[in-house]
């Protein structure tokens, strides 16, 4: 039986059954990846198959998610297995503990697979393209990007070479790929999933999320990873909901908003005419809709890159050759502490990295802290209070998740600024903190998949998923699949 094509619950069905063993997806899964990683480089460090954490590969089928193989973002922490960024300066590194996510999946008897998933370098890009192992390419076509910063795990989710991933999303990371790559993708509440043992990008963006093949696979990990934890000081103490309950619950009475500026000029037109499509959709299966305003949109992109950066700047410090990764040889003329961090920086860090640490120190420093970094928080106040205003009026909001399909490979590497405005219809969510989905509506002429972003309230991750879950039985996106050759 083929099963690596087959979503989390359909496996924990056929185990119940006895028709399969948790083995056997182990084994199949690692036998598709060296089928096709070579052409869509998902994983990193070798194509030469996967590494799947063994401990619960015969274990009888108990867990919610027993023995289902889940692909790891390069920036998770996974005790004694490389976990390097994706960068030169961590190279080597080997974590002494799990993320906090990890023993969640590994309680729950998922096959962790220990060859990670490229990512961009620290989670800085909208492309995977800004990865010492070189880019990942896009399962629905190899010469586009797969988005970023986690088109690795978006990728290896799409390449049916996991079942379900994990990513981390500081600006889109997560809800830009999944459009990309044509599977769900969630950003949770910002303090609903343990970020300890998630290496640091921006400490306030930051969030964990699971990325599947359809939405009750993503509630079903949501699950398992979501709940309070004391070791991080910005979880949040609250009880978790079944969220495969609100699965079936059906949309009628739900009230969408539909936000007047991300359907203005800039937005592809093959993706607002599917976007269009999706809203008659929902619509007909008794959702209502409501025109709302969120007028500070227009600031969110430089407020985020000032705060990104800053931060940024600050947790990247740590790294400098003393205690872990790499350290750049010094010769004995220049042998200095200073000398050795210069070199070791230099040449550690690429050059995307480069950019957003001299950026976020520049609207640190003395003399422009006032003029930008403080005045760009309190621009994110007036971004939260536009959400907090809107959800007054419906329960949850439909955007884009991007304003294009997938890109080329290497076209907007050398214009930055275009890059970051990939990103301009999912960075809200998280200066704001509030949860959104995003879910595959439809394909390009072209064959390239897009995606619709849901968002909602704090902690209503339960409304995402029902009017998700409701827009995906009702259409036929989910199910399509690449077609990489054998």
């Amino acid at each position: 039986m083929q099963v690596f094509g087959l979503t989390a619950h359909e496996l924990r069905r056929l185990q119940e059954a006895g028709q399969v063993r948790p083995d056997e997806i182990v084994s199949q899964l690692s036998e598709r990846a060296r089928q096709v990683d070579g052409k869509v480089c998902a994983y990193v460090r070798s194509d030469t198959g996967l590494s799947v954490d063994p401990s619960s590969a015969h274990a009888p089928a108990a867990g919610l998610l027993e023995g289902v193989p889940v692909s790891i973002k390069d920036n998770i922490c996974t005790e004694g297995f490389l976990t390097e960024c994706c960068s030169r300066i961590l190279a080597g590194f080997k974590p002494p503990y799990d993320a906090t996510v990890i023993k969640k999946l590994k309680a729950a008897g998922a096959s962790i697979i220990t060859q990670k998933t490229n990512m961009d370098e620290f989670a800085f890009g909208s492309s995977t393209e800004n990865s010492c192992f070189g880019p990942t390419h896009n399962p629905w076509d190899l010469q586009k990007v797969p988005g970023g910063s986690s088109g690795g795990s978006a990728a290896s989710v799409a390449a049916d070479e996991a079942i379900i991933a994990l990513g981390s999303d500081t600006g889109g990371s997560i809800r830009q790929p999944a459009a990309f790559c044509g599977v769900v993708g969630l950003k949770p509440t910002y303090g609903r999933v343990s970020r300890y043992g998630l290496i640091a990008f921006a400490s306030s963006l930051d969030q964990i999320g699971p990325l599947s093949k359809d939405v009750r696979d993503c509630a079903l990990a949501m699950k398992v990873i979501a709940g309070f934890d004391p070791q991080d000081s910005t979880s949040v103490d609250l009880p978790v909901p079944d969220y495969t309950a609100a699965l079936d619950k059906g949309i009628k009475g739900l009230t969408v908003g539909i936000p007047s500026e991300y359907f203005v000029a800039g937005l592809d037109p093959e993706v607002k005419s599917i976007l269009q499509e999706a809203i008659a959709k929902i619509k007909s299966l008794g959702g209502s809709f409501q025109e709302v305003s969120l007028p500070h949109t227009e600031y969110a992109v430089p407020v985020y890159y000032i705060i990104a950066t800053a931060e940024a700047s600050s947790n990247l410090a740590r790294f400098d050759g003393v205690q872990y990764g790499f350290r750049a040889p010094v010769s004995s003329a220049a042998n200095s502490m200073i000398e050795m961090y210069k070199h070791t920086r230099g040449k550690g860090f690429g050059e995307e990295a480069k950019r957003r640490i001299l950026l976020g120190t520049f609207s640190l420093s003395h003399g422009y802290y006032d003029a930008y970094y403080l005045r760009a928080l309190k621009v994110r106040t007036l971004i939260k209070n536009d959400f907090d205003a809107a959800f007054k009026v419906c329960d949850c909001i439909l955007t884009p998740t991007s304003p294009t399909p997938a890109f080329g490979i290497g076209e907007k590497m050398e214009d930055p600024l275009q890059m970051y405005l990939s990103d301009i219809y999912t960075i809200s969510a998280n200066l704001s903190g509030i949860p959104a989905i995003s879910v595959p509506c439809g394909f390009t002429a072209a064959g390239l998949p897009v995606g619709m972003q849901l968002l909602a309230k704090p902690f209503a991750e339960e409304t995402l998923f029902t009017v998700a879950h409701a827009y995906e039985q009702a259409t036929p996106w989910h199910t399509s699949k690449p077609s990489l050759a054998e």
